[in-house]
């Protein structure tokens, strides 16, 4: 894998860890939230920056009741990640910080290094949150609104397959979340590489 860099920072954190991370200097923060939660008070200390705030349910296929996420959404992701320049600093956050927050950095990643293997790419994003889990819905769309022919699906799903095996607990949680088709793509692929 390659060792490249990203060009800017990059912070992956849940709800419960924004407030340890108003130091940091956030210039761009991608919130991305359920439905009907409320904007967390943290932002209130962050300072200057500016925010992309997106609400989704974290699901892969449609749940009735439950709001899936779009390939509008995935576009606007995509669009605040174009603006990142060198020496920016990120933060990405979901409720947990291991599967809307993770598909969102692969895919900004993806974008601003476009000469990475898919791999590396997943292997970054691993490396700043040991406990990803990309959302796969997040990771198919913007997969193909980059032109990476599956490239990152594969990754992603090599992800999982390496999640399980360090964990092997997480396949039943993500069974109970339904998060099945994710679990069998796993198993089909090899580990990534890291």
């Amino acid at each position: 894998m390659s060792t490249d860099q990203p060009p800017f920072g990059i912070t992956i954190c849940g709800i419960e860890e924004l407030e340890g991370h108003c130091a940091t200097g956030a210039s761009h923060v991608l919130s991305i939230l359920d439905p009907d939660y409320p904007v967390p008070e943290a932002f209130g200390q962050y300072g200057e920056h500016e925010r992309l705030e997106l609400r989704f349910d974290d699901i892969i296929d449609p749940v009735p009741g439950l709001i899936a996420p779009s390939a509008e959404q995935v576009a606007s992701i995509l669009a605040f990640g174009s603006r990142l320049e060198p020496g920016a600093n990120l933060i990405v956050h979901c409720h947990a910080g291991i599967s809307r927050s993770t598909a969102s950095m692969t895919l900004i990643l993806a974008q601003a290094m476009p000469e990475q293997p898919a791999e590396a790419i997943l292997g970054t994003v691993l490396d700043i949150r040991e406990k990803a889990w990309p959302n796969l819905r997040i990771i198919e769309m913007g997969d193909r609104m980059l032109g990476w022919d599956g490239r990152l699906v594969d990754a992603a799903c090599g992800l999982y397959r390496l999640q399980i095996e360090r964990r092997p607990h997480i396949a039943a949680m993500m069974e109970d979340g339904g998060r099945g088709r994710e679990l069998a793509l796993a198993r089909r692929h090899a580990p990534l590489k890291v």
